[in-house]
């Protein structure tokens, strides 16, 4: 079971898009997909038309409770799609800073409960809220890959630049270095700013940076209305092709670790 974590300090740079846009083509392709909705504002849980505060259960249950796989799985919604499950987000997910940031041993709440879905699903795909807090730690520690989608204008790259630093700082308690690739999103080729914006990415950040970009296109504002991951609703746009070829990069990325590692 892999698990990818779609992290950022700023929002608005499309790490929910990126979210969903990846699990439907993994599901496309076979693969069974777990997404968890780390976010107070349930964007991701709204998408697939979860009423999250109508819920009995939620990814916020995980920590206030030692939650046992049929548990876990009971807290699951499906989506229309065949190989995507949901674990919604709800407002209470807010007060978990407050009501638990300071006790031992929250840091890993995700991915010890993940570990007990081994098995059940290929790929867990986490969407995190902006913010630097017990919930986006427990997803950076939880991930094989995190996903860092930046839009392409220069204010989005000082978010980027406390990401990568929020990184290194959890860097000391990791056993091994956080594989991370960064996501041009956002990109419109008619700017100057969007070339200018996506060329300091490349010379800072160097070989940890995908070589694409995923351009501006209405096509997903459109699926999110439909509530269709956006390679159902518009299977041959241009995000959807940027998308599936951001796919392509992460799984060599992936083949290339485990030659590595073998």
């Amino acid at each position: 079971m892999i698990v990818w974590t779609v992290a950022n300090q700023k929002g608005g740079v499309g790490k929910t898009t990126t979210t969903i846009a990846l699990a439907g083509l993994l599901a496309e392709r076979g693969h069974r997909v777990l997404l968890v909705d780390t976010d107070p504002h349930a964007s991701l849980s709204y998408y697939f038309g979860i009423e999250s505060e109508d819920l009995d259960l939620s990814v916020y249950d995980l920590f206030v409770q030692v939650s046992s796989k049929e548990q876990i799985l009971q807290s699951l919604c499906p989506s229309k799609y065949n190989n995507i499950d949901i674990l919604p987000a709800t407002m209470g997910l807010a007060t978990l800073d407050r009501s638990l940031g300071t006790k031992g041993g929250m840091g890993l709440v995700l991915k010890k409960a993940i570990q007990k879905l081994e098995g059940d699903y290929d790929y867990v795909l986490m969407d995190c809220p902006p913010v630097l807090g017990v919930l986006m730690v427990n997803a950076l520690a939880a991930a094989d890959r995190i996903i860092v989608p930046v839009q392409t204008e220069f204010l989005a790259l000082k978010g980027l630049d406390r990401m990568i630093k929020t990184m290194e700082i959890m860097q000391g308690e990791q056993d091994e270095p956080f594989q991370f690739t960064i996501v041009p999103t956002m990109f419109d080729k008619r700017t100057k700013a969007s070339i200018l914006a996506y060329k300091k990415l490349q010379e800072v950040y160097t070989d940890k940076v995908w070589p694409g970009v995923v351009p501006i296109d209405t096509n997903f504002r459109n699926a999110s209305v439909a509530q269709q991951v956006p390679s159902d609703y518009a299977s041959n746009s241009r995000g959807t092709f940027a998308y599936k070829s951001l796919l392509d990069y992460l799984m060599s990325q992936m083949k290339n670790r485990k030659k590595a590692s073998s």
